[in-house]
């Protein structure tokens, strides 16, 4: 029963430790209107970049809407290959496992023809430079252990103390 308290105990602080930036972004596509109808989707796409492990999150009321995903050819023609199956939960997530062009279009009556279509760059994913240590901080070198981490640490060996008694 201890071990197992204390082992979850500590993949809380790991977990917990992990940097956002190890984890992808969410992007709510069309952000508060959702994927919808009479939105500028690539101009909602321009300013953002996208890299491998990201989510684009399409929201839209369910039975309305569709996402298909595409190639070239069928976002240009508004057409998905057939035997492509379509996302229609409303809340559909899409991962975006590689890096490349990723086209994506509605698939209900003329919606794709008059502009329910989003085409985006994803890039791969890059390890951003660990930022510079800050004072109390350990470097390379060595030294003090970050303050954040001292915290968790303590947390921990409270936990372990408590179970143990």
């Amino acid at each position: 029963m201890a071990s197992s308290i204390i082992f979850v105990t500590l993949a809380l602080v790991a977990a917990a430790s992990v940097p956002a930036s190890v984890m992808g972004t969410d992007f709510m596509v069309g952000d508060d209107k959702g994927w919808t109808l009479n939105f500028d989707y690539q101009t909602w796409a321009g300013g953002k970049q996208f890299y491998v492990g990201d989510r684009l999150v399409f929201k839209y009321p369910e039975s309305v809407h569709n996402v298909l995903k595409v190639n070239g050819t069928g976002f240009q023609q508004c057409a998905a290959p057939v035997g492509t199956v379509p996302l229609a939960t409303g809340n559909d997530v899409i991962p975006l496992l590689a890096p490349g062009r990723k086209w994506y279009i509605c698939g209900v009556g003329k919606h794709c023809a008059i502009g329910m279509k989003l085409v985006i760059t994803v890039l791969p994913k890059t390890e951003s430079p660990a930022p510079a240590p800050v004072a109390g901080e350990a470097s390379a070198a060595g030294g003090s252990i970050a303050p954040r981490y001292c915290a968790s640490i303590m947390a921990v060996f409270g936990i372990i103390a408590m179970v143990m008694v």
